[in-house]
């Protein structure tokens, strides 16, 4: 546990710095901490040091994982931060608070749905296709007025706009961009930054940053 704290301690101190030198508060930011392949036993410990949001990939990792553990820690949030099937849809309503990967028309269909059925109205970000990456999922950017629109009309809360930018290239044109888009449309969150880059994300706007090797070490 000494450890865990350690680790968050440098991660929060991190984020102070940078919302400092962008004139910004540090609790504008939201630390999620991304547990996907780590066990329980791995979790336990960040939790038990104060961490309360987490992220995870795969909703069957997360039912396996993530039941139990809020049982202890009922104030846990969690976040679906990869990639959604449709037919996952009512799962990941009803287990996750707030959904990152919201990416096409027929998973705001699905969601829609899923939402209406489970009466859970649960945030989510559109992710964007920042780098025209296909393989990685997330709307092209000129379909992202339309996706946005479709969403509020299904009456989906929208958080803002999630990106991945492309691996060893320099981010900051992509998290400008991303800031951009997301204030255009008039969305408030900007889920942007991993372990690698989330202070340049924080300069340029995150209110979300995903961290998991800062926080969890290299899997090995």
């Amino acid at each position: 546990m000494e450890n865990a704290a350690t680790q968050i301690e440098l991660v929060v101190e991190k984020i102070a710095r940078a919302a400092a030198i962008a004139g910004r508060k540090a609790d504008e930011i939201t630390l999620v901490a991304v547990s996907k392949t780590h066990p329980a036993e791995e979790i336990v410990p960040l939790l038990a040091a104060g961490q309360r949001v987490f992220g995870e990939n795969r909703v069957q990792e997360a039912a396996a994982k993530w039941p139990a553990l809020r049982e202890e820690f009922p104030d846990a949030s969690l976040h679906l931060v990869g990639q959604l099937q449709s037919n996952k849809a009512e799962d990941a309503v009803s287990l996750f608070d707030c959904i990152h990967s919201l990416d096409r028309p027929s998973l705001v269909s699905a969601l829609a749905k899923a939402m209406n059925k489970t009466g859970r109205r649960v945030p989510c970000f559109v992710q964007v296709d920042i780098g025209e990456e296909i393989q990685k999922g997330g709307c092209a950017i000129p379909a992202l007025p339309a996706l946005v629109a479709q969403a509020q009309e299904a009456g989906i809360p929208l958080a803002g706009l999630m990106c991945v930018p492309p691996a060893g290239i320099e981010p900051s044109p992509f998290f400008a961009l991303l800031d951009k888009l997301a204030g255009d449309l008039g969305l408030p969150g900007r889920s942007m930054g991993m372990s690698s880059d989330f202070e340049t994300a924080i300069m340029l706007g995150a209110t979300h940053i995903r961290v998991g090797t800062a926080l969890f070490g290299t899997r090995g």
